[in-house]
């Protein structure tokens, strides 16, 4: 079920982060049901990714761990899993959630669907769908409080997105440089001049949008105050760091697992949201 992924669906948060006009116990309630229902249906896509991928699994240096290629779980078991965590997620959106967020889950489900089956393989339009997929956890937490997300913040979700996922990919290539075998059929689409060219312009992209977003007059306007500007230092600060473990210490496979155990990064965070949250809520 990878539990520890649903730290990716935190996004869903965001919206009801930026409109504190609508921070009321109904709406809370709502965002707290979508993160539940989407996070039952992102497991179900892992269970469903992994049962295809399992004897490519089997032969990669970390993947071979995971339950079904390591045959701790056996494929009919997982299948199993995978049809109740489906259901169970769906039934809930439907009966409990607005009519809008139950069709942006299955339009995640049907674009993960695909991924799985043949998208993943191609490659740049397997990094994409991975950074679409964030954008998707935006919108299924916009729709769950019936507010419209800004332009800026769909923008620097899907470049972030888009720049974790060519990092992972980063990874990914450096075994086959390693092992003269690629674990997965989209890396042959990839090299490390041009992943690490792509990974320089998605992080400049991402700073300079951010900055841009933070000295825009709506902006300035809807928070009133012209200091905004100074959260990008924890942006910059960020992006840094993961640079750093990019390129110095080589740790791009897992992205999530760098959010749940880096101290500076966690730290980034902490003091990014304090000081947003000053200019939203003081």
């Amino acid at each position: 079920m990878r539990i520890h992924q649903y730290v990716k669906n935190v996004l869903i948060f965001a919206p009801i982060f930026f409109f504190p006009e609508i921070n009321d116990a109904v709406s809370l309630t709502q965002v707290v049901l979508t993160f539940v229902f989407f996070s039952l249906i992102s497991s179900s896509v892992y269970i469903l990714n992994d049962y295809f991928d399992r004897e490519d699994d089997a032969r990669h240096p970390t993947k071979k761990n995971r339950p079904i290629a390591s045959g701790a779980v056996k494929p009919s078991e997982a299948l199993s899993l995978f049809v109740v965590l489906l259901l169970v997620g769906f039934v809930g959106a439907i009966v409990f959630l607005p009519r809008t967020v139950a069709i942006i889950m299955l339009g995640y489900f049907l674009l993960n669907l695909a991924y799985s089956l043949r998208l993943k393989h191609i490659p740049i339009l397997d990094i994409c769908i991975i950074a679409i997929g964030f954008v998707i956890r935006l919108f299924a937490g916009g729709e769950a409080i019936g507010v419209t997300l800004s332009s800026w913040i769909v923008m620097m979700t899907f470049l972030l997105a888009l720049f974790l996922a060519i990092a992972k990919r980063r990874d990914d290539v450096l075994i086959m440089e390693a092992t003269g075998e690629a674990m997965r059929k989209s890396v042959a689409g990839y090299n490390l001049q041009f992943v690490n060219a792509v990974i320089i312009m998605l992080a400049t992209m991402v700073l300079v949008s951010y900055i841009m977003y933070t000295v825009s007059e709506e902006i300035i306007a809807k928070w009133h105050s012209q200091y905004i500007y100074t959260t990008s230092l924890f942006v910059f600060l960020g992006i840094l760091r993961y640079l750093q473990l990019v390129f110095v210490e080589e740790k791009s496979g897992n992205p999530t697992q760098i959010v749940l155990k880096d101290r500076f990064i966690q730290i980034v965070i902490i003091l990014w949201l304090a000081l947003f949250g000053w200019f939203i809520y003081g």
